[in-house]
């Protein structure tokens, strides 16, 4: 794509992220009890079993599997996977409750210019990774421009104001 634009489809913020699950019971328990998410009304006139979940300013829609015995089993932890990744306050408590669970995990470590950045991987009931980590210790810098923030403090506003708006280029 030539001559990009701060915000071509005027995005606000993630709205939720969807998962196939063999077993949306299954799943409810594993996100309100591990990771903290309350369940919430879903629209009725859906004619397939789900669940909708929020927390932490988005939601995980659940969707039940049409076929479960045929979705992909839980595989090695690979923190190169897909995954979403939350923030959290303390690893060290993150990393005993997880070992309380019995949940299996990986450890990483990230070091950038003297910042380490520590992560925790590990899989919901239906494979699907999970990342906690101290992300905010990483300074989030912009390819262009000078400002850096923490990953919590930068919004979109702030990254379109540091872009500059490139036009498209123009045969000659």
């Amino acid at each position: 794509m030539k001559g990009r634009m701060g915000n071509p489809l005027h995005l606000k913020s993630l709205n939720h992220i969807s998962h196939l699950c063999r077993s949306v019971k299954e799943s409810i328990d594993f996100y309100q009890d591990v990771l903290g998410f309350v369940p919430i009304r879903r629209p009725g006139s859906f004619n397939f079993d789900g669940a909708w979940l929020f927390g932490f300013g988005i939601g995980i829609h659940l969707l039940q599997s049409e076929d479960p015995e045929k979705m992909p089993k839980k595989r090695e932890i690979n923190p190169k996977d897909n995954h979403i990744s939350f923030q959290c306050e303390s690893m060290g408590a993150v990393e005993k409750k997880l070992k309380d669970l019995g949940i299996q995990h990986v450890r990483a470590l990230v070091e950038e210019g003297g910042v380490q950045v520590e992560q925790l991987f590990f899989h919901d009931p239906d494979g699907f990774m999970i990342e906690i980590c101290n992300c905010d210790n990483l300074p989030v810098i912009p390819l262009v421009g000078e400002i850096a923030r923490s990953c919590s403090s930068l919004n979109l506003q702030t990254m379109q104001q540091m872009q500059p708006v490139l036009q498209p280029e123009r045969a000659v």
